[in-house]
């Protein structure tokens, strides 16, 4: 296998890079590709935290003119507000958008409802070729971790696709019913293979699209908190009880680590361990509602 293919994590102080592209999603890119063709529609969801930074720029090119829904899935750890906007920047650039939540199940409706108007011409074209009325299909594409299984569980209201925290659980293809009329086909998560902009990968990283065990946690945590605490600090300060917020991000890793009792032998605070925390309560919303990618004004 190719150097490529590995990913290679490297850390030196401030510096983070990151790079991801195993070999099993050369293969679900090619699966994507070969079975295009089956469907009448795309969903390719997004993570709503990262309405542009979770959007695989390998995708256009595979799907070209096929009918197109972008969902921005995740919308409950988002800010609604700011996804409210990418909504109508992506309306501007001709992409139907639609925000979802799939814990709760909005905008499922909307999502299905969109995607039939989407195939319309096309089941019409062939009902007045003489071919008989079918259910309309629909391909699942997206970038790992941003909750394709539970969308498709919600949707079709069983659960049908494994689930994980983890990107990649989804290994193969398969097909899911959604009523009468409505068929799914979910691919594996699909990442590229470079990242040209170095916080897109970053980004990715914060939100569990690329796997920890490739990552720097305590650096990664500490250029995670470098944002937060520029953009809602009252939140950070809030959420960890904090006095006031030290200027350096290392140090205010530090001192979420002494307030939640993360010590070694010696009252030395245990980084890795305070800064899991902080990457497990930014992942689950319980740190606040964060869109990061900022739509252009």
């Amino acid at each position: 296998m190719n150097e490529e293919h590995h990913p290679r994590p490297e850390s030196e102080g401030a510096k983070l890079n990151i790079q991801w592209y195993p070999g099993h999603m050369v293969k679900a890119k090619r699966l994507v590709q070969e079975h295009l063709k089956l469907v009448d529609v795309v969903i390719e969801l997004v993570d709503a935290r990262l309405p542009m930074s979770s959007r695989n720029p390998d995708i256009d090119p595979i799907i070209g003119n096929k009918p197109r829904l972008l969902v921005l899935n995740k919308a409950d750890l988002a800010d609604s507000q700011v996804c409210r906007e990418w909504i109508k920047q992506f309306k501007t650039m001709t992409l139907e958008a639609v925000l979802v939540n799939s814990i709760n199940g909005q905008g499922l409706a909307q999502v299905t409802a969109t995607a039939r108007r989407l195939a319309a011409d096309k089941l019409a074209a062939m009902q007045a070729k003489g071919m008989r009325p079918r259910a309309v299909r629909a391909m699942i594409v997206g970038i790992p971790n941003v909750g394709k299984s539970s969308f498709i569980n919600k949707l079709a209201g069983k659960a049908t696709a494994k689930t994980g925290d983890k990107p990649g659980v989804t290994k193969g293809k398969q097909w899911i019913k959604v009523g009468k009329d409505f068929e799914l086909l979910d691919t594996p998560g699909i990442l590229w293979p470079k990242f040209e902009d170095p916080e897109v990968g970053l980004k990715l990283a914060f939100t569990g699209a690329i796997s920890d065990i490739t990552m720097d946690i305590e650096e990664l945590v500490v250029r995670l908190l470098e944002r937060l605490a520029a953009i809602a600090p009252q939140k950070v300060q809030e959420r960890y009880k904090l006095p006031d917020l030290p200027d350096d991000a290392n140090q205010l890793l530090e001192a979420i680590g002494a307030k939640r009792g993360c010590l070694r032998q010696g009252a030395v605070v245990d980084r890795l361990k305070a800064a899991q925390i902080v990457l497990d309560e930014f992942r689950s919303g319980k740190l606040g509602l964060f869109t990061l990618d900022e739509p252009a004004q």
